[in-house]
């Protein structure tokens, strides 16, 4: 090789090395992003109709598995509606006596996890929302827990039975 070619070849290395480091610079950028972010923005209903067994293991768990949830993905990045309807109930109107329960719904509720109460039940089971659950008011209450999990899913909610 002569000098003048060596030269020339020199700056074409260098040309590469600094789009290669340009584009690496672009590509960690985006890397942390989605570290920072992995899951993006959720909307999620959870089901939840079924009664909660002994000390209320089942609805206990299925509130775990949204804590869960909202750890993953950041509660700033959730929109998450739990809709009660039938032996579902059972969750607000257990967390009045099971002080476990009682913190994980009064937990979710302050990380903005709304309860959706179906008034059907309501009636149907003659209970009263004020007396008989947790922390249940007029905005809470749906018109029928299976019509609101078909609107939410055709909102865009994914449907999540725990």
């Amino acid at each position: 090789l002569n000098y003048k070619n060596t030269e020339e070849i020199m700056k074409v290395l260098t040309s590469m090395l600094t789009a290669l480091a340009v584009f690496g610079v672009v590509l960690a950028g985006f890397t942390k992003a989605e570290a920072a972010d992995p899951y993006g923005k959720q909307k999620v209903v959870y089901h939840i109709n079924y009664e909660g067994g002994e000390a209320d293991k089942k609805y206990r768990g299925a509130l775990r598995n949204i804590q869960n949830h909202i750890n993953a993905v950041g509660a700033e990045n959730m929109d998450i509606k739990v809709v009660l309807h039938g032996n579902g109930l059972g969750v607000l109107k257990n967390a009045k006596s099971n002080d476990k329960l009682k913190g994980q719904v009064v937990s979710l509720k302050s990380q903005n996890v709304k309860f959706n109460v179906c008034n059907n039940t309501l009636k149907g089971r003659k209970i009263n929302y004020e007396k008989d659950l947790l922390e249940v008011f007029p905005e809470d209450i749906v018109p029928s827990g299976v019509a609101e999990l078909s609107h939410l899913q055709q909102m865009g909610y994914t449907y999540i039975k725990p």
